[in-house]
């Protein structure tokens, strides 16, 4: 069974949107997190920012990343309900960390946060009617 069938399959709530708009929400949150990240990166790079600022950001890249392998790849729904409450938490030590230095980059995010936030309520409660 495919990816795409098995998530069909999924007992999902009424609210879940439709499959097809993760696609192009996540194309425009692409957008935002690589102007924002790169920014944070080249400030870290430049000797401007702490790497210890870039820590969060490195971080939720990977968890972010991870998602969608362990969600459709090994159709593991609790490891992928895991991975996106630290998502969110790095989000948010992400938004938090870089508000006093670049507070545009918080701000830009915002739509990021909203998003994680509604995936993880989903992925959640997925997880939770699946189980």
């Amino acid at each position: 069974m495919n990816e795409k069938i098995w998530y069909l399959e999924l007992i999902k709530p009424n609210w879940a949107p439709p499959a097809w708009i993760f696609g192009p929400v996540w194309s425009v949150l692409y957008i935002i997190i690589f102007a924002s990240f790169g920014m944070v990166f080249y400030k870290v790079f430049k000797g401007e920012l702490s790497y210890l600022i870039a820590l969060p950001f490195v971080l939720n890249l990977i968890f972010n990343f991870a998602f969608t392998p362990i969600q459709f790849g090994l159709r593991n729904n609790e490891l992928a309900a895991v991975d996106i409450l630290l998502v969110l938490g790095t989000l948010v030590w992400s938004l938090l960390a870089i508000y006093p230095h670049l507070a545009w980059v918080s701000l830009v995010n915002i739509p990021y946060l909203l998003w994680v936030m509604f995936a993880t309520v989903l992925q959640l409660t997925v997880t939770y009617l699946n189980w």
